[in-house]
């Protein structure tokens, strides 16, 4: 009987080997606040390598978000698939949201959470330009629902693209649906009506997995709980966790800070300027560091940022056209071009339907405003400039008095603006007697004696 008992107990043993559970381990908890980006899909990503090497037993990424860039999101996604530590997405607190990137984070996800109160949806791509959802019926040329021939080419022009995006958006969040289990019907209800459900609605209809008050509800809720990560079995234990928050270090903040569009379209213009002013004024070296490290800044959050490379090519346009004022005058045409190129640059400049990843309109209106007062001073500068006599060059040393220095053989050495000149004169002038200037032959005076009467 003892032997049987034994055996058993092996048996039981080796049918549990696959099934990975730890207990007494650390919980790290990840934050994500607001628009996800590049910064947010670094801390992901580093927060889970750290993880793996550190033997964490479950990492909660307890988000807020109002969605996000594309590419970013993806990132997330695939390091949540690819990640050996279970990931559990909580939404929270209470009147936080996981919409539009962050609903395809929360169906990736090992367990999806969330707390009362909270939503999750809308997850439907929006083309720039908008051409509208697909599925809308359209009115044709006659007032109706009937399609026309004539309608065909226009409608089919204006929503592939649309189409095209919405299609991979919706495989794409079905296929993680499917991978845990989860409503991929409503999954295609998301991308393509743009639905949302609130915490209660999405645990009926098999969204979520549970819901859970706080942290230590949540694992309370998850203990004992069998996942399948990695294609095997993950046996998870959340008795005697330590609770630890792990916040993004200093090279995640700085990047979080240069990849702000804000932050990047600023730095490019610093880096514009400061080069312009430096080989305008070669020497004052300052305006030239600031500017190549400013514009070396820029260019590392352009390259993870979506960038309309026409934006940016019209910003280019309309700071070269307003340079160009101060050195080909049009009076006001290059100024006037160069500001309206700029404007509508830096309106277009980065290519994203999510309003945090946006220019804020009053920084565009702000350069503007700089760059139209210097661009009003320019132009205030090169007329006075050409009202005012002169004051330099040959003209200007006509009718200027000085005094001789020495004659040599009828070549004179004259004293003329604190200069010293060679001179040639009609008749014969005696050192120190006072002359004036009559003419320039090169680099040689034309003058002639000064009479004391004449003074």
């Amino acid at each position: 009987m003892t032997r049987f008992t034994l055996y058993s107990l092996m048996v039981f043993l080796s049918v549990l080997l696959p099934v990975q559970a730890q207990a007494g381990g650390q919980a790290w908890v990840l934050e994500v606040k607001g628009a996800i980006g590049p910064a947010t899909s670094d801390y992901l990503k580093r927060s889970l390598e750290d993880a793996r090497d550190e033997g964490v037993t479950l990492v909660i990424l307890r988000m807020d978000t109002p969605g996000g860039l594309d590419v970013a999101m993806r990132d997330m996604v695939q390091s949540i698939i690819a990640s050996p530590i279970p990931v559990v997405t909580y939404v929270a607190p209470s009147g936080a949201r996981a919409a539009s990137a962050g609903t395809y984070i929360l169906y990736a996800s090992h367990v999806a959470a969330m707390a009362p109160g909270t939503n999750l949806g809308a997850a439907t791509p929006i083309a720039i330009g908008g051409f509208g959802l697909p599925g809308e019926e359209q009115k044709n040329s006659n007032g109706d629902d009937k399609e026309t021939p004539a309608d065909k080419p226009a409608k089919s022009a204006g929503d592939t693209m649309t189409h095209k995006m919405v299609n991979d958006a919706e495989a794409y969040l079905r296929s993680l649906a499917q991978m845990h289990g989860r409503n991929p019907k409503w999954a295609a209800e998301a991308v393509r009506e743009s639905a949302s459900l609130s915490a209660q609605d999405a645990l009926e209809k098999g969204v979520i997995d549970l819901m859970a008050v706080n942290i230590p509800d949540l694992l309370k809720k998850i203990n004992a709980r069998q996942l399948n990560v990695l294609g095997q079995e993950h046996l998870i234990l959340t008795t005697g966790l330590e609770v630890k928050t792990l916040k993004p270090d200093w090279r995640n903040r700085l990047l979080s800070v240069i990849t702000n569009p804000n932050v990047a379209y600023i730095l490019m213009l610093l880096g514009i300027y400061g080069l312009f002013f430096e080989l305008y004024n070669p020497g004052n070296v300052l305006p030239g560091v600031i500017g190549g490290i400013s514009l070396l800044l820029a260019l590392f959050a352009f390259q993870v940022l979506p960038v309309n490379y026409a934006g940016m090519a019209l910003i280019l346009l309309g700071i070269a056209f307003m340079v160009s004022e101060t050195f080909v005058p049009s009076f006001g045409a290059l100024g006037i071009g160069g500001l309206i190129a700029f404007i509508i640059g830096s309106v277009i400049l980065i290519d994203t339907d999510t309003p945090d990843y946006a220019i804020s309109p009053s920084i565009i209106a702000g350069f503007s405003l700089v760059s139209f007062v210097f661009f009003v001073w320019i132009i205030g500068m090169l007329v006075k400039m050409r009202s005012q006599p002169v004051m330099g060059g040959r003209e200007e040393m006509v009718g200027q008095e000085g005094q001789c220095l020495s004659n040599d053989g009828g070549q004179l050495r004259v004293y003329v603006h604190s200069e010293a000149w060679n001179a040639i004169a009609p008749t014969d002038i005696a050192p120190k007697q006072c002359i004036r200037v009559t003419g320039i032959d090169g680099l040689t005076l034309k003058v002639e004696a000064v009479e004391e009467n004449e003074k």
